[in-house]
């Protein structure tokens, strides 16, 4: 038997409304991926150089910390839900997915966008975590 879990990364509440949806539709566990330190409005703003998120998506090595975990081994399937950010996951979501053995199980991505794509996510999430089956994923408005 699959056992699917939805997790997330919501920094506005849109993705985790998607979120929340996808899980009870397909019947799945639901876990929020939490930053160690929450992001503000400020953290947010994309369009100051200097801002948490700006500075976050210029340094590809950066990771930042998460304050909670789940016991990944019970699950076969894993969606993997995010805003995109400069064309690509978040790199929270990079913190997330180098948490864990992913070795054998199907990742689903899927992002929140007003006009932005997938980007590269697909080729990060293969390069991050080798062994699993990463699919295409989907975009919502």
């Amino acid at each position: 038997m699959t056992k699917t879990l939805v997790a997330y990364f919501s920094a506005s509440g849109v993705t985790k409304k998607l979120s929340e949806r996808l899980a009870g539709a397909i019947g799945a566990d639901l876990f929020e991926i939490e930053p160690e330190t929450p992001y503000t409005d400020a953290d947010l703003d994309w369009t100051n150089k200097n801002s948490r998120s700006t500075v976050e998506m210029n340094d590809r090595s950066c990771r930042p910390a998460i304050a909670n975990k789940t016991d990944m081994s019970l699950y076969d399937v894993v969606f993997i839900g995010f805003p995109v950010w400069w064309y690509r996951e978040p790199s929270i979501i990079d913190t997330f997915m180098e948490s864990y053995d992913f070795s054998g199980k199907t990742i689903v991505p899927f992002a929140t966008s007003g006009g932005s794509g997938l980007g590269d996510t697909t080729k990060n999430l293969k390069a991050i975590c080798p062994g699993a089956n990463i699919v295409e994923g989907q975009r919502f408005a």
